[in-house]
């Protein structure tokens, strides 16, 4: 009995003895993959930051927004992280649009334009000056670049010289089908901007007004550009939307990604 019980406590001594070597073992292991983990952490940081990394600037997610790179997954990213900063902002523009930034101007509580710009032009197109946010003009320099320049050489077989709006800022609410309401439209901070046409190399003017309707290439350019802004602003309204929109198309760069 007692041979029997010395061999019990043998083989239990030594399970434990297997046991904690597991242990440390197990706590060895998990440390060496902490740290080639970080290893690799580190080095895939140090590749994206290298100067000569073989990363395209538009993939590498520590690179900021330029407006002439290729559209990539990070783009849209790139330009909320550019549009919420006025500095950010204005390097992104450098080159890209013609614009002077403005002290910031204070109405009310209500209505106020935080990071003002005087804006007169973007890419290759002219803009009426008009004083808006920084996030607006970079949205807006996205668009022409990206939708609207393609979308007059598809479907007009030219290019679009100046851009033609009907303002930005203005201190009101929203208006509505049954008259306005009790809150503040975003174009009380700027945070807006309506758009009525545009201007062509050819001399040929395109309104929202006449060309939405009846079909034409005019209006498919039309449709192609509203649908392009979707991809830069956070809410876009055409006359798709309602009549209060007949004439133009309102680009926000806040909102809830409505785009009709």
């Amino acid at each position: 009995m007692r041979h029997a019980k010395r061999q019990q406590m043998a083989q239990q001594a030594a399970q434990r003895q297997v046991k904690k070597k597991q242990r440390s073992w197990a706590l060895i292991s998990g440390l060496a993959a902490f740290f080639f983990a970080g290893a690799l952490a580190f080095g895939g940081y140090q590749v994206l930051v290298h100067p000569e990394t073989p990363l395209p600037r538009a993939w590498n997610p520590t690179v900021p927004l330029r407006i002439s790179d290729p559209v990539t997954p990070l783009t849209g990213w790139k330009l909320n992280r550019a549009a919420a900063d006025q500095a950010q902002c204005l390097a992104a523009l450098d080159g890209f649009a013609s614009l002077q930034p403005l002290a910031p101007l204070e109405e009310s509580d209500q209505c106020f334009i935080r990071d003002r710009v005087d804006l007169r032009g973007v890419g290759d197109a002219r803009v009426v000056p008009i004083e808006t946010r920084c996030a607006i003009a970079l949205r807006l320099a996205m668009w022409e670049t990206h939708s609207v320049q393609p979308a007059a050489a598809e479907f007009l077989q030219t290019s679009v010289s100046a851009i033609d709006h009907i303002g930005s800022y203005n201190c009101r609410t929203i208006r509505t089908g049954n008259g306005s309401s009790t809150r503040m439209s975003t174009h009380a901070t700027a945070d807006a901007i309506d758009i009525a046409g545009f201007q062509l190399a050819d001399g040929r003017r395109v309104r929202l007004l006449t060309d939405w309707e009846p079909p034409g290439r005019k209006g498919d350019f039309l449709r192609a550009v509203r649908d392009g802004a979707c991809d830069w602003f956070s809410l876009t309204l055409s006359p798709d939307y309602n009549r209060l929109h007949a004439g133009h198309f309102h680009l926000q760069s806040r909102g809830w990604g409505l785009c009709r």
